[in-house]
């Protein structure tokens, strides 16, 4: 068994990688491919923490099987460390044996970026040059490094609730990427001319507003992950001319900024487009020019995890990477 720390998995697996690797999954979940049973949630009241279980399979050239371990143990910060541990395991779907144990918080990072990473890379103009990131808790800098890899931006600009945060990350990321980052004061002023928007916030309201977006743009909802959540404004999302998902399933159970102009009867399921998998065999439509206004909501899915994990293992296997148990 192959145990593999961040440190073994940023030296050996690229976002370029992790982008590939999303793409791939969601190709084949979208091809009926993938086996993705609901997580398991078992909640611990003692500690008051819930422990999640995120099984998938999914059936390539290389098959994929594995599991996510996710814990929420808000307590934890009492005692100094993390609050959502996580930690992925690998096995070997020809025997059933588990094959590696990976860093599963890093993992979720890598991936959730890459994933939209893939979608900018199939839905953004071309020529987009200037980027817009509101929110810059634990999944920023993985969302960052997407745009940037999917898109050459010559700017990108930083929104948090929090301006000193905003400074600050946008301070440690410019020194990064060598990439010019602009702190903003108000959404407004991150969001107006951008030409790829992406919001990764646990907001319960929309974090902009649609008369800010500009022709052309192409926005990501990656944040809002419970019915409660709305991050994308519904004004935005009845005038955008392609609304992709990762998963239709994902998406309409979980995203409240989707789910709601449903349920009000603002739009209708059939404005909502399909998953990327299916974009990316070429059975839906993405941008047809660009004066048109695409949106990409992600929720995560376990095919996502397992898949792109075991991608890492088999990269970090080639490089004699991690430490071998037996």
């Amino acid at each position: 068994m192959l145990f593999l720390t961040k440190e073994n998995i940023i030296d050996s697996f690229t976002m370029r990688d992790a982008m590939d690797a999303c793409n791939e999954s969601l190709r084949l979940y979208s091809e009926g491919k993938a086996s993705v049973p609901l997580r398991t949630n078992i909640n611990v009241a003692k500690q008051e923490g819930q422990s999640l279980y995120m099984p998938a399979y999914v059936e390539a050239d290389k098959d994929a099987l594995g599991v996510k371990i996710v814990s929420v143990y808000p307590k934890n910060i009492e005692k100094n460390i993390p609050s959502v541990p996580a930690t992925m395991v690998t096995l070997d779907a020809e025997t059933g044996m588990v094959s590696a144990i990976l860093d599963g918080t890093y993992l979720t990072q890598l991936r959730t970026g890459a994933v939209q990473g893939a979608a900018t890379e199939l839905l953004a103009r071309e020529d987009a040059e200037i980027g817009a990131l509101i929110g810059t808790g634990g999944q920023a800098e993985g969302q960052l490094w997407a745009m940037l890899t999917a898109r050459p931006l010559k700017v990108v600009r930083i929104f948090d609730i929090d301006f000193e945060r905003a400074s600050a990350f946008a301070k440690e990321m410019e020194a990064k990427y060598g990439v010019e980052m602009i702190p903003c004061k108000e959404a407004k002023e991150c969001v107006e001319g951008a030409d790829v928007i992406t919001s990764v916030t646990t907001s319960k309201r929309p974090t902009f507003s649609a008369e800010w977006v500009k022709e052309g743009a192409h926005i990501n909802g990656v944040g809002a992950y419970t019915p409660e959540m709305c991050e994308i404004p519904k004004e935005i999302i009845k005038k955008a001319s392609t609304v992709i998902f990762d998963t239709m399933d994902g998406v309409l159970k979980e995203a409240g900024d989707f789910i709601q102009p449903l349920e009000e009867g603002y739009v209708t399921e059939d404005h909502y487009n399909g998953e990327l998998g299916q974009l990316a065999l070429g059975q839906i439509s993405g941008r047809q020019n660009d004066k048109e206004i695409t949106i990409f909501k992600t929720v995560g899915s376990a095919v996502l995890d397992v898949y792109v994990a075991n991608k890492i293992v088999e990269k970090a296997k080639k490089e004699n990477l991690g430490q071998e148990i037996n």
